[in-house]
């Protein structure tokens, strides 16, 4: 028997908190990837339509609120979360975030659920300690709202009202300013934006809008600067009903955020040249090389991990693209061989600029994480500069807010440059182009955020071979 059947086994609880609970259990206590979990469980029980969404809706929304949750469960309990059961400890998570952030969930009914799922769990013996929290977090709600969520003087008080690791508070504190680090903490937990890339080998952007909103779906170009605004993009609104995902199957719609499409407009691949992209993995911003070179040319897609390389072969296969070959191998070590028009290294990072839509990222990161990520990004960007051709163009991508990682690789590879360690290159200056979009440590870079873009926090750079 599963968590989540076990959760449901007295009869009283609903399958969707089931499912969030038995995920937020996975997610805490077994280290289990929050979306992974999900979604398998959620295909095993056969869980779909409404009770998917609000499943995902609660344990999404109690993974991202820990932070919060946490501080509120130790004052309203008065002991330490370390002292709990740990389906105690989830029970308390879930029936916090019904009480704090879900609007639509009744009063009783959260505390009913919380309670059932603590008796479902194997703690029968806490559920009158989780019941009687609970029901002093409603009686209090208005007093921890005031000290816990609407209190973001500074970096420790915006770490528990935007339920973020401290050192991540500080950090934004410290290299975006105070304003703009709450704006930006605050966007962590906002409804990330759904948007989708057309594939114009296969059709055009203007019927497939038409096609989707004759199906109800509320689609549009967006309207954004450059180059938020890729010919290709298209934003959704509300459901997508069953128009969208057919479209993803038949190879004529890729999920894509703005940020994202945005690395590969900057790039500007042209039809007939030699492209690489380096640690490529699933395959979207491959695909969009391949589709915006019309399919000729070669597009060189390196990934080490054989998973996601296979992904990377799956996605030119739904799309029908055959300019692309796969390589399985460490770019670091063994990179392809040189004389590349382009080059693409959307490096691995700490996703900063994702946590909306990445809800326990946020708990999986910590500054040792970024000082290790500094390493392999150095590494990579040495074997990505050495593979272009003089006059070639190297565009480097990361989707976090974070300087060391940003601004800092950058210098660090023109430092080389100049020392004769790296090919001679030399930085292009996207902020004259998009001067609201420009990096704060170097404006010749660009920093999206998803605050103020309403998109996946990209870090671009763009930099060309002179010799």
């Amino acid at each position: 028997m599963s968590a989540a059947e076990a959760a449901a086994a007295p009869g009283r609880v609903s399958p969707a908190r089931a499912l969030a609970f038995a995920t937020i259990r996975a997610t805490f206590e077994d280290d289990a990837f929050t979306e992974r979990v999900f979604r398998a469980e959620a295909d095993r029980l056969g869980l779909g339509g409404r009770d998917r969404a609000q499943a995902q809706r609660l344990a999404y929304g109690a993974v991202q609120r820990r932070g919060t949750s946490d501080v509120a469960i130790e004052r309203l309990a008065r002991r330490s979360i370390r002292l709990l059961d740990p389906p105690v400890l989830a029970a308390l998570r879930l029936g916090l975030y019904e009480l704090l952030f879900a609007d639509a969930t009744p009063d009783h009914a959260a505390v009913d659920q919380a309670v059932e799922l603590t008796k479902g769990g194997g703690a029968a013996h806490a559920s009158g300690f989780v019941n009687a929290v609970l029901r002093r977090a409603i009686r209090e709600r208005a007093q921890l709202v005031a000290q816990l969520l609407e209190n973001d003087v500074d970096p420790a008080a915006a770490a528990v009202a935007d339920s973020v690791p401290k050192w991540l508070a500080e950090m934004w504190w410290k290299e975006l300013g105070a304003e703009e680090a709450r704006t930006a903490l605050a966007a962590c937990n906002q409804r990330a934006e759904v948007a989708m890339r057309v594939n114009l080998l296969r059709s055009d952007r203007d019927a497939v809008l038409a096609r989707l909103r004759e199906a109800g779906v509320e689609a549009r170009a967006p309207e954004s600067p450059w180059p938020l605004a890729a010919p290709e993009s298209i934003v959704i609104a509300g459901r997508t009903g069953e128009a969208i995902p057919a479209a993803v199957v038949a190879g004529e719609l890729t999920p894509q955020s703005r940020g994202s499409a945005a690395a590969v407009e900057v790039l500007d691949p042209q039809a007939d040249e030699h492209v690489l992209d380096l640690c490529a993995g699933p395959g979207i911003k491959t695909g969009q090389i391949a589709e915006r070179m019309g399919d000729r040319g070669v597009v060189i897609s390196v990934e080490l991990d054989q998973a996601r390389a296979g992904e990377v072969a799956a996605q030119a296969t739904r799309l029908g693209l055959r300019s692309i070959t796969v390589l399985e191998e460490d770019a670091r070590k063994a990179g392809p061989a040189e004389g590349f028009d382009r080059v693409l290294l959307d490096a691995p990072c700490s996703d900063l600029g994702a946590l909306a839509s990445r809800p326990d990222a946020r708990w999986r990161k910590s500054p040792k994480t970024i000082g290790r990520l500094t390493e392999i990004q150095d590494g990579l960007l040495l074997a990505a500069a050495k593979a272009l051709r003089a006059g070639g163009t190297l565009v480097y991508s990361t989707c976090t807010i974070s300087r060391r990682e940003n601004e800092d690789r950058v210098a660090a590879l023109l430092r080389a440059s100049q020392a004769g360690e790296a090919p001679p290159l030399q930085l292009e200056d996207l902020g004259a182009r998009a001067p609201e979009l420009a990096a704060p440590a170097e404006r010749r870079c660009l920093q999206l955020r998803p605050d103020r873009d309403r998109t996946t926090g990209f870090f671009i750079a763009r930099l060309t071979r002179t010799t």
